[in-house]
């Protein structure tokens, strides 16, 4: 009797069998200078099948906190036993990446590009090539982001939650808060839903920083997604449910000056609340910052210097939950000193 054929993965021209672990640079556009330049994929498969799950960061360039997750990940010795096949993505846009940028050369914003074309603008071509190398051999997807320059974000999860595959991915990850979002047109996860692979997306910290907390959620999150997916083996206790947000609003600047932030990221706010106020330089008028609405805060300016009409904290209407224990969240990812590294703050391991 014949054998079967095995379980090939082709990625960038090479194959990855069941089993094994390989690292694929696929080509895309040289510099101007004709130095040379490759999107880097580490594909982690196991012995066993299982689903195609693809992680990936730094679409947008300077969005850096994913690329750490990611590289703590594939350190994750739970990788020894997975099921089915890891395809991490460390960095995307490559040319934003180098430049500490958000776009690419041409301008655009690559997740408002895709699907792409191969004929298309150099972002065009780069989403082409995702989405055939990457989409097309995947089943799920996590997507890591985060607030842009000068504006950070509380961990969320960001996905279609009236899907109920997407909601299972959203309350696995155990992400504080998740936000009910419609995919947008051009977008990775528009794409990708398209074409039958589900993506959730999470936000948290600010470009071209890192910060520790978020840094370990974002792993935590990923693995417990890998668990819920059966890739790796489940553990008994659940996450605690997020809170779900079906609308979210901005609190721009009245006027402009010198902000000065009186609530954190994660507080509750209610309506009427003072949550921060402008002065200007010699003090001699204030203007107070008031919250119109209650909810939570998930994103907030860090550059005190505003203008009239800035965007200075993102509120995030919620409706009946538990009280909001935003210590507790902080608490749990923290980590003890014996679990760092000094060498490079890599998480411990988790246990199984």
């Amino acid at each position: 009797m014949a054998k079967k054929p095995k379980d090939i993965l082709v990625i960038g021209g090479e194959e990855v069998l069941p089993g094994e672990r390989a690292n694929i640079e696929i080509p895309v556009a040289p510099t101007y200078t004709h130095d040379t330049l490759a999107i880097s994929v580490q594909v982690v498969r196991g012995e066993k099948p299982g689903p195609k799950l693809f992680v990936c960061a730094a679409i947008h360039g300077d969005e850096i906190n994913g690329v750490e997750i990611i590289r703590r990940l594939l350190k994750n010795p739970l990788l020894d036993r997975l099921k089915g096949t890891l395809i991490a993505i460390p960095i995307v846009n490559i040319y934003g990446f180098i430049h500490h940028t958000r776009y690419l050369p041409d301008g655009r914003d690559l997740n408002r590009t895709f699907p792409g074309s191969p004929r298309g603008s150099l972002t065009g071509r780069i989403a082409d090539v995702f989405m055939k190398e990457i989409v097309a051999n995947s089943t799920h997807g996590i997507d890591l982001h985060t607030g842009a320059r000068h504006r950070s974000n509380f961990p969320q999860i960001r996905a279609d939650l009236d899907d109920p595959v997407t909601l299972g991915l959203t309350e696995a990850f155990g992400a504080p808060l998740a936000i009910n979002s419609k995919t947008r047109d051009g977008s990775l996860r528009q794409c990708a839903s398209e074409q039958g692979v589900p993506v959730i997306l999470y936000e948290s910290c600010e470009a071209l920083r890192f910060d520790e907390i978020y840094i370990r959620a974002g792993e935590m999150g990923v693995i417990n997604v890998m668990r819920h997916l059966g890739m790796l083996r489940r553990r008994r206790a659940k996450n605690k449910p997020p809170l779900i947000s079906q609308h979210t609003f901005w609190v721009r600047a009245p006027e402009s000056g010198v902000l000065r932030v009186l609530v954190p990221l994660g507080a509750e706010v209610s309506s009427g609340q003072i949550i921060g106020f402008i002065a200007d330089p010699l003090g001699t008028r204030e203007v107070d910052v008031v919250a119109e609405h209650p909810g939570i805060v998930i994103g907030r300016t860090n550059l005190p210097l505003v203008y009239e009409g800035d965007a200075l904290f993102h509120i995030a209407s919620v409706g009946a939950r538990e009280t909001w224990e935003l210590d507790e969240f902080r608490e749990a990812m923290a980590p003890a000193a014996e679990e760092i590294d000094p060498e490079d703050l890599s998480s411990a391991p988790i246990a199984g």
